[in-house]
């Protein structure tokens, strides 16, 4: 692959991985990139394991993973992923017969990726180092970008010069993927106060019978995720959908994460329990996630769009 404008990026074979790049150290009017490019292995390994142990990361990961299922190219292509850390997600992102491009600052994560995918990655796969903000691509190069992990909060003042890159980056008939935080995370009324071992004797009832008593009570914030100082910038789903829309894009799915047993530990172990129980848990927060009410204190959202073909 040939990239104009690659000053600053290191294209990373799968089999090596170069010494850090010194023009990617930044400026100290970069907020936030010093941390990416700083990452250890320690980091990474931490970074992996984000997504499995627990019911509740287990939640975030399934959803995640049902979101990009439903949105996978139907025709081969070229597809980009933006920040995809240490690879969690990145079998999903394109047709799976795609040529793909993994754009990532840390050098360190991008280690990893080559480590995971082994001989089970894409029949093409693209390693670069280097920053979305100036990307080495041109314009309008591939049929699919997802860039999933709060990429786009965590590049503070440097995330409204991210999207429109990134939205740049789509060719006609494309689509882009996005993920964010918009609050602290809510759960239902309803379902926190049932004991936890009612859950999943619930959750055997049809969906049609279980959404309207979750809707009826409504939803509360959930706790204990306020302490610290907060290093990524938040957005509300309105003001992505409407940026996504002035440049020419069509939404096809804004949904919240996780609104209906946020983090209960317990619940959601409960349901974890049972494959019944899990598989109508899922389909129960996309149902509820789809409500623009859900958006606004989500503790992600995930949106999918698709750039008209003319």
């Amino acid at each position: 692959m040939t990239f104009s404008r690659a000053t600053g990026h290191r294209r990373i074979s799968r089999r090596t991985v170069p010494a850090p790049d010194p023009q990617l150290r930044g400026t100290p009017n970069r907020p936030g990139r010093h941390r990416f490019l700083e990452w250890d292995d320690y980091r990474v390994e931490r970074e992996w394991r984000r997504y499995e142990g627990t019911p509740l990361r287990d939640l975030y990961r399934d959803l995640r993973e049902r979101f990009l299922a439903r949105h996978r190219p139907s025709q081969r292509g070229r597809s980009l992923e933006i920040g995809p850390g240490p690879g969690r997600f990145t079998r999903l992102v394109g047709h799976p017969e795609d040529r793909v491009v993994l754009l990532e600052l840390s050098r360190a994560m991008l280690e990893r990726i080559r480590l995971e995918t082994g001989e089970r990655a894409p029949s093409s796969l693209d390693l670069v180092q280097g920053d979305a903000v100036t990307p080495p691509f041109r314009p309008g190069a591939f049929h699919q970008v997802a860039m999933l992990g709060n990429v786009l909060g965590f590049a503070e003042s440097d995330a409204s010069a991210l999207l429109t890159r990134t939205a740049e980056l789509v060719g006609p008939s494309g689509a882009l993927l996005l993920e964010f935080v918009a609050g602290p995370g809510e759960r239902s009324r309803y379902l926190h106060r049932l004991p936890p071992g009612a859950i999943a004797r619930l959750l055997a009832a049809p969906l049609r019978a279980v959404e309207p008593r979750v809707q009826r009570e409504g939803f509360e914030p959930v706790a204990g995720r306020e302490t610290g100082r907060r290093h990524f910038r938040r957005f509300m789903a309105s003001e992505i959908a409407s940026r996504l829309r002035l440049a020419g894009f069509e939404l096809r799915e804004v949904i919240a994460v996780a609104p209906c047993l946020g983090n209960d530990a317990s619940r959601l172990m409960a349901a974890r329990a049972s494959p019944t129980a899990w598989s109508r848990l899922l389909d129960l927060e996309e149902a509820i996630g789809r409500e623009p009410a859900r958006q606004t204190r989500a503790a992600a959202i995930l949106v999918a769009a698709k750039r008209p073909l003319v």
